[in-house]
C-alpha cells in the first residue's frame, strides 16, 4: 500500500468513503427545511417579499458574519427583495452580538423584519425589544442555544439539534446518515458546471423541471436511513454563512430570480466564512469549500480579486491556506482596528478600483492591526511570567485594544501551552477573548464564573467575557479552580503534531505532494496530512532571520536529502550537524527562478538520543 493510500486508511477513507472525500459532492446537500424553524422563516420571508416590507440584514463583524451578510444581501437583490438594508454593529460601540440599543436604532429607520446571522441566539431581551417595537426577528446562527429559544419569528440554529436529540449525534454528524452514493458522487462531478466556471457554463445550466414546492425534497439531498431519522437535519457544524446560505437554498423553492444553480455562486462567500470560522471540514463544509475554492478562483467579485491582488494570492492555487493566512486576516482587520464596514464595502463593491481601493485599505490596517498585536503580545509575556503556578493564564493590562487580544490569547496558548484569557481594561468594565485546546472549554469555565462576571460565552476552543475590572484577580482564580476540578492531565501533549504515517524520505516526491494535495481544503476535522521520519542524519544547519530566528536544516537519510525550514523555531530545532534527529513535517513544492525542490515544513524534532514520543 502507498504511503498516500496508508494515510487515507488511517482516517477511515476506505471504499465508498474514499470516493465520497476525494469527489465532495455538492449535490449531496442536506434538505434545508431539516434546520429548525426554517418553514416559518421562509414563510415569513414570503410574507414579507410579497409586502415590500424593509428588511435589515444584522451581520457580525468577523469574517463569518461579513460574508453571511453578504451572501444574504446578494440573494435578497437576485430573488427580488426591494428593501434590504446591513447592519454591522460596531465591536467598540453595539459590541458583540445583537444589542438593545442597536435594535431601536434599526427600528428607528422603518425596519418590520430583522434577520440575524451569526449571532442572535441568546438575545432574549434585545427580541423582546424588537417585538415591542413592531419588528419581527428570524434569527440565523450557529453558536450555543439557550435551553428555551427567545421569542423571534424563527431560530434556526442547527446546535439545537444537538441540544435536543444528543444521543443521536456523533460530534456533529447524525449517527444513521448513509454514505453518498458512488453515483450521486459522479452526478456531481458532471452537474456542477463552476468545476471549470466559465458564466456561460454556469449559465446554461439545466435547470430543475420540478416544482418549486417539491425541489426541497429532490434527489439531490442526501438521504438519511430512517423515517425518525429524515426529521433531522444530517450536518450540525455549519458556519454562520453556511446557515445563511442554507436559507438562501430554501427560499430558492418558493421564490423566482434565482434559479437552481446560481446560488453556486455564493460559494466563495460560504469557504472564505467557513474557513476562517475554523468549522469542521467535512460533509457539507467540505464540499461547499471544496467547490467554493473553484467559484473563488474565478469570483465575479471586484472585491475578493482586489483582495487576492494586495494580498499576493494567485487565484489559479488559491486554497484553504490562503484565506485563512491571507485574506482572512486582512478582512478582519478592519472590525479589529475600527469599523468591519469597510470589509462588507468592499464585498459588495462593484467599481474595480473601488473595490482596489478598498482592499488596499483593508492591507494597510492589517499591517497595522500586526504592529499593535506585537506590542501587546510582548506586554503580555512579562505579567505572563508572574503566573508560571498556574494551569489557566489569565493577563490584562489597560490599552490593550480588545479587537486584538484574542490573536495575542493565542500566541500565548501557543508559547506556554496553557489555556489563555486576555482582558483589556476599559476604566470599571475588563473585556476579554479567549484561546483553549484539549479538554478544557475556555466558555464554560466563563459560565462556571456567572456571579463575577457581567456576560461572556462562546465555543470551546474560543470565547470572549466582559467584567468588572475589580473582579479580575477572583475571575482568574475561579478558572484556574475549574481546570485544577478537572483534574486534567498531559495535556500540552495534545499540541503536539500527530503523524499520519511513518516514512523514508526516498518516498517524498512531488507526485506524493500532489496526491496531498488532493485532499484539500485542509483545516479543522481535515489537517494537512504529517509525515514522520525517523534517524535523519543533520547535514546543515542553516540560521535564518533578522535575529537568527528561523531554521532550515538539510536532513538525510541513507542517499535521500531534503530541506526542512521551521519559521521562529524553538531552540531544540536548531540541531547540530552530524546529530541524528526524528522529525515530523508536512512535505510542500517549492518554487524559485524555475527550478522546482520538495520542501519540508518542520513541525516538530526530537534528538535520537532522547527517542522521546518515537
Amino acid at each position: 500500500m502507498s504511503i498516500f493510500e496508508d494515510i487515507l486508511a488511517a482516517r477511515g477513507l476506505t471504499g465508498r468513503a474514499r470516493d465520497a472525500f476525494l469527489n465532495p459532492s455538492y449535490d449531496a446537500k442536506h434538505d434545508p427545511f431539516l434546520l429548525p424553524d426554517m418553514d416559518k422563516a421562509v414563510a415569513r420571508l414570503v410574507q414579507a417579499h410579497e409586502r415590500r416590507e424593509r428588511i435589515t440584514i444584522y451581520g457580525d463583524y468577523d469574517i463569518d458574519g461579513l460574508t453571511a451578510t453578504t451572501i444574504l444581501l446578494d440573494a435578497f437583490e437576485s430573488l427580488g427583495f426591494e428593501h434590504v438594508e446591513a447592519f454591522i454593529p460596531n465591536r467598540f460601540v453595539e459590541g458583540y452580538g445583537l444589542t438593545t440599543a442597536a435594535v431601536e436604532k434599526i427600528a428607528a429607520t422603518g425596519a418590520q423584519l430583522i434577520i440575524t446571522v451569526d449571532c442572535g441566539s441568546l438575545s432574549e431581551k434585545e427580541i423582546v425589544r424588537a417585538n415591542e417595537l413592531g419588528v419581527d426577528i428570524i434569527v440565523t446562527d450557529h453558536h450555543n442555544v439557550a435551553p428555551v429559544q427567545p421569542p423571534a419569528v424563527a431560530v434556526i440554529n442547527p446546535k439545537r439539534l444537538l441540544q435536543d436529540y444528543p444521543e443521536m449525534y456523533e460530534g456533529f454528524v447524525l449517527k444513521s446518515l448513509t454514505s453518498v452514493s458512488e453515483d450521486t458522487v459522479v452526478s456531481s462531478q458532471n452537474d456542477f458546471a463552476s468545476a471549470s466556471l466559465s458564466s456561460a457554463e454556469l449559465a446554461s445550466l439545466k435547470q430543475s423541471s420540478t416544482s418549486k414546492e417539491s425541489k426541497s425534497k429532490s434527489s439531490g439531498l442526501a438521504k438519511v436511513s430512517s423515517e425518525a431519522d429524515a426529521k433531522l437535519y444530517p450536518f450540525l457544524d455549519l458556519a454562520g454563512c453556511g446557515v445563511a446560505f442554507k436559507l438562501v437554498q430554501a427560499l430558492q423553492t418558493r421564490l423566482n430570480g434565482l434559479p437552481d444553480g446560481q446560488e453556486k455562486w455564493l460559494l466563495d462567500l460560504v469557504a472564505l466564512g467557513t474557513v476562517c470560522d475554523v468549522v469542521t471540514l467535512v460533509d457539507e463544509n467540505r464540499a461547499n469549500v471544496f467547490w467554493g475554492l473553484k467559484v473563488l478562483a474565478q469570483t465575479r467579485r471586484p472585491g475578493l480579486k482586489a483582495l487576492m491582488l494586495v494580498a499576493k494570492v494567485d487565484p489559479k492555487t488559491v486554497n484553504a491556506r490562503s484565506l485563512g493566512f491571507a485574506l482572512g486576516p486582512r478582512m478582519n482587520a478592519a472590525g479589529r482596528l475600527e469599523t468591519a464596514q469597510y470589509a462588507l464595502d468592499m464585498l459588495r463593491a462593484k467599481d474595480p478600483e473601488e473595490a482596489l481601493a478598498k482592499a488596499e485599505l483593508l492591507d494597510e490596517m492589517n499591517q497595522a492591526r500586526r504592529a499593535e498585536q506585537d506590542k501587546i503580545y510582548k506586554e503580555a509575556i512579562i505579567q505572563a511570567e508572574q503566573f508560571t503556578n498556574d494551569p489557566v493564564l489569565v493577563v490584562s493590562s489597560a490599552g490593550w485594544n480588545h479587537g486584538i487580544i484574542g490573536i495575542v490569547a493565542a500566541k500565548l496558548l501557543e508559547k506556554y501551552k496553557k489555556p489563555t484569557y486576555v482582558l483589556e481594561e476599559m476604566g470599571d468594565e475588563a473585556k476579554g477573548s479567549a484561546r483553549s485546546y484539549g479538554d478544557f472549554s475556555a466558555a464554560d469555565a466563563i459560565r462556571a464564573s456567572d456571579d463575577i462576571i457581567t456576560k461572556g460565552g462562546g465555543h470551546k476552543l474560543a470565547a470572549g467575557v466582559t467584567l468588572p475590572t475589580a473582579n479580575i484577580q477572583a475571575f482568574r482564580e475561579r478558572v484556574n479552580k475549574y481546570y485544577r476540578d478537572m483534574k486534567l492531565h498531559n495535556q500540552a501533549d495534545l499540541l503536539l503534531p500527530r503523524s499520519d504515517t511513518t516514512t523514508r524520505l526516498e518516498h517524498i516526491t512531488e507526485e506524493l505532494v500532489e496526491l496531498l494535495a488532493s485532499l484539500e481544503p485542509f483545516g479543522n476535522g481535515n489537517p494537512q496530512p504529517i509525515l514522520h521520519s525517523r534517524n535523519l542524519l543533520v547535514l546543515h544547519q542553516r540560521r535564518m532571520g533578522a535575529d537568527g530566528q528561523h531554521v532550515k536544516l538539510t536532513l538525510q537519510d541513507k542517499n535521500t536529502k531534503l530541506e526542512m525550514l521551521a519559521f521562529n523555531a524553538p531552540e531544540h530545532f536548531f540541531a547540530e550537524v552530524g546529530s541524528s534527529v526524528h522529525v515530523w513535517y508536512q512535505p510542500d513544492i517549492n518554487e524559485w527562478n524555475g527550478r522546482r525542490t520538495i520542501e519540508g515544513r518542520l513541525l516538530h524534532l526530537v534528538h535520537s538520543s532522547e527517542d522521546k514520543l518515537s
